[in-house]
């Protein structure tokens, strides 16, 4: 499985008081659907983390098309761009309830080895859920 739908309510805390979503809030929106993606191959995100494994946030990019507002029942679509390297690239795709495109984002991740502190290969097991 290469996507994966992830859905997210926006809470009142995560919007101003226009009862828009703060812009900073896209972030963790995109981390939660990835560690979500990541659940649904059979990764576990906090085992690779044990293993010595994290993956930092190498890029961000956001294009805002209309505004997610509180109460709002968001759709994460979230896509594998590429076979992962020592990089691994997603693309996003938020929807609200009415299946309106609200964003679309992209996240490359990087790798790490949180001993040597160095990048490193995409994990073999990684590789293998995704059939490669």
């Amino acid at each position: 499985m290469k996507s994966h739908s992830t859905y997210v309510k926006v809470r009142y805390g995560e919007t101003d008081q226009m009862g828009v979503v703060y812009h900073g809030n896209y972030a963790q929106y995109l981390e939660i659907a990835r560690i979500d993606w990541l659940d649904a191959i059979g990764i576990s995100y906090r085992k690779m983390e044990e293993e010595g494994v994290m993956l930092p946030v190498y890029e961000l990019h956001l294009k805002f098309l209309r505004s997610a507002k509180f109460d709002d029942e968001l759709k994460i679509e979230t896509f594998l761009k590429e076979k992962p390297g020592v990089r691994i690239s997603f693309r996003y795709l938020i929807y609200n309830q009415h299946g309106e495109l609200l964003t679309e984002a992209e996240t490359t991740l990087v790798f790490m080895d949180m001993v040597k502190n160095k990048p490193i290969k995409c994990p073999q097991n990684l590789l293998e859920k995704l059939g490669y």
